[in-house]
């Protein structure tokens, strides 16, 4: 090519191909995984898959992995404390602020066989497929979350798993180039490599310990009550931004329209789990969590499925009764609308336990 849109066309080719190069080498080979920053989502989501791992070698053969968000409030050590009788040990690989799309890509790495766990444990918030205004099928915050377990051929799937086209664009685009997702992260590494390097050297020596003995908040919402009639919430004298916040958000919003879109994405996602357990020895349980300090009417939720239900149908899917955590719908055991407290997590972990163990039957 002589003329000069051809040399400008073959740079430009030469150059598109030097940055998919220089992308894959320093992150689809997982050399910069090493030194992500770990107090972000794909730092975090990185952590507890090294942590698991490294369980899998510790533990014996009888593990029961729960998934789920922030709202899945439970505390491994205290279910654990029950071993001797049930005879299985939990493990945790959910996180805050994931979803379901992001417990899939965790699964495939974690447990590429497909036959690791007793177990898998999924915290739901309902069995029915209430669609709000917070849509999962568009949420990129996933793709910052798995951005260090996608592959290049993971790209245009993972895109169209996506509603808008520019999500699916920004979605297929970070796949493909991740250095363009992490580009923060890597600017502040560049400022201070050193720190860096040791604060990821402390996290992986102590995480473990630190999130296996965590203990939660005391703060609790007793004296919450709420009228129904008038959707009005009186809260208890010095409740904070965030109680007031999620009891807002979390119980005292409208009826969304129902669009059959939280249906469509659980039945893609949850699907393709439970597919690829399929003829394995593991079980998949969905448990409904307590649904807050004080659950809505029925009357204000109008799910008009249930994807989770259907799911039953099929014979390694489990459902835990939906009333087995009613007990735990009190104020004083919530520390705001959303999350358990140290009490509530304290009740909950045991029967968590009990209540898997039950459904499973003695290890044999």
């Amino acid at each position: 090519m002589k003329s000069p849109v051809g040399r400008a066309l073959l740079a430009c080719l030469l150059a598109a191909i030097c940055l998919i190069g220089v992308d894959g080498l320093l992150f689809h080979s997982g050399l910069y995984t090493s030194i992500l920053e770990p107090d972000s989502s794909a730092g975090m989501y990185q952590l507890i898959l090294y942590r698991e791992q490294q369980a899998q070698q510790r533990y014996g053969d009888s593990m029961i992995l729960t998934l789920g968000d922030s709202r899945f409030a439970y505390s491994p050590r205290l279910s654990n404390e029950l071993t001797p009788q049930t005879e299985y040990t939990f493990r945790n690989a959910g996180m805050g602020g994931s979803e379901l799309r992001s417990w899939y890509y965790m699964l495939r790495d974690l447990d590429p066989t497909a036959s690791r766990y007793r177990a898998l444990v999924f915290g739901v918030n309902d069995y029915g497929d209430e669609d709000t205004l917070d849509y999962p099928d568009d949420n990129i915050r996933a793709l910052h979350y798995v951005i260090t377990r996608l592959r290049w051929s993971d790209a245009w799937d993972f895109a169209r798993s996506f509603r808008t086209p520019s999500v699916q664009w920004q979605a297929f685009r970070g796949t493909i180039f991740k250095g363009m997702v992490l580009q923060s992260d890597i600017e502040a590494f560049l400022t201070h490599p050193l720190k860096r390097i040791a604060y990821v050297k402390l996290c992986h020596r102590g995480y473990e310990d630190w999130t296996y003995n965590f203990v939660d908040s005391p703060a609790s919402m007793a004296g919450l009550t709420i009228d129904w009639s008038t959707m009005q919430a009186t809260y208890p004298p010095g409740a904070t931004a965030e109680q007031i916040g999620t009891t807002t958000s979390w119980l005292l919003h409208p009826p969304s329209p129902q669009t059959g879109r939280t249906a469509e994405y659980r039945r893609k996602w949850f699907g393709r789990i439970i597919d690829r357990y399929r003829g394995s020895r593991t079980k998949i349980i969905f448990v409904r969590l307590p649904r807050g300090p004080i659950p809505r009417p029925a009357s204000l939720t109008q799910p008009t499925t249930s994807s989770i239900r259907e799911f039953a149908s099929r014979p390694n899917v489990l459902l835990c009764d939906e009333a087995a955590f009613n007990s735990l719908e009190h104020p004083e055991l919530f520390k705001d609308a959303w999350h358990l407290n140290r009490e509530g997590i304290a009740r909950f972990s045991p029967m968590l336990a009990e209540e898997i163990s039950r459904m499973l039957g003695t290890p044999k």
